[in-house]
């Protein structure tokens, strides 16, 4: 009797817990990684009628197996790699000149990198030497004045050696001078003994001629007309040869001590004494 009675005590206590197992979930209880200690637990999510069961796990390549690099690979987040394998996450996504980007979600950082400046192919010529007053040279044909004085008025033309010739005070150097610094040089000879207080203005009555060479009609030199462009100088040489580049001409402009010279438009602004070469193109 006492032993039956003992069993089916058993028995009983035995069907309580199996009843208080089936009611009560499992709960997952969550640890510390930095102190190891017990922070709290957590009931683990209800099941989705939609769910999918996992597949078998396979000895092929993609198994089921649990792996660093798995994890890092399908779980969206970089984990630690075996060692000595390459990182599957690089820290450098981009590297421009002169910064180097390690952080993904520095957006400002990428912005910033450093572009190279574009300079367009007149960029000299529009440099302040290329606006400077008109300066004389030979060739160039002027009206020079001197008020009061007829025997001195006339037109003169500035010889090879860049100098004008008047009477009484003879030649003067022009080359490199504007029609005003001339005139005043020219006033400063003629108060040597000659005019008292003279007045003399100067101004270009003929300008020197230009040159064209390259792939034109007609190469050589011609004179120069005011507000002529390149495209103007090509038309007087009879245009483009047939073989021409018609995109842009060389210029060569030569400056008191200096010379300069570069591609530009057809719609460059010419100026007396300049060379200008129509290229040949390439196809």
């Amino acid at each position: 009797m006492v032993r039956g009675a003992r069993i089916a005590i058993l028995l009983g206590l035995a069907s309580l817990l199996c009843a208080c197992a089936r009611q009560a979930p499992p709960r997952y209880v969550m640890i510390d990684p930095a102190t190891g200690q017990q922070i709290g637990e957590v009931a683990p999510p209800a099941p989705s009628p939609y769910a999918m069961a996992a597949p078998a796990p396979s000895s092929g390549f993609m198994s089921g197996r649990a792996t660093s690099e798995g994890r890092g690979l399908f779980s969206g987040g970089p984990s630690a790699a075996a060692p000595g394998a390459p990182a599957l996450y690089p820290s450098t996504v981009l590297q421009a000149p002169g910064r180097r980007v390690s952080d993904p979600g520095s957006a400002p950082a990428m912005a910033a990198a450093p572009t190279a400046p574009q300079q367009s192919y007149a960029a000299a010529y529009a440099s302040a030497p290329y606006q400077e007053p008109y300066t004389l040279d030979a060739g160039d044909k002027l009206r020079i004045v001197v008020f009061g004085q007829d025997g001195l008025t006339s037109s003169y033309l500035i010889d090879a050696g860049g100098n004008v010739t008047l009477p009484l005070i003879g030649s003067v150097p022009a080359r490199g001078l504007t029609p005003q610094q001339l005139a005043q040089a020219i006033a400063n000879r003629l108060k040597q003994g000659y005019v008292r207080d003279p007045k003399v203005t100067a101004e270009v009555e003929v300008y020197r001629p230009f040159f064209i060479l390259g792939e034109v009609t007609t190469p050589g030199q011609y004179p120069f007309s005011p507000n002529m462009t390149a495209q103007t100088a090509i038309a007087i040489a009879g245009g483009f040869g047939p073989r021409a580049s018609k995109s842009t001409v060389k210029v060569t402009r030569n400056l008191p001590g200096q010379q300069f010279s570069g591609d530009v438009p057809l719609t460059f602004a010419l100026k007396p004494g300049d060379t200008v070469v129509v290229k040949e193109r390439w196809f």
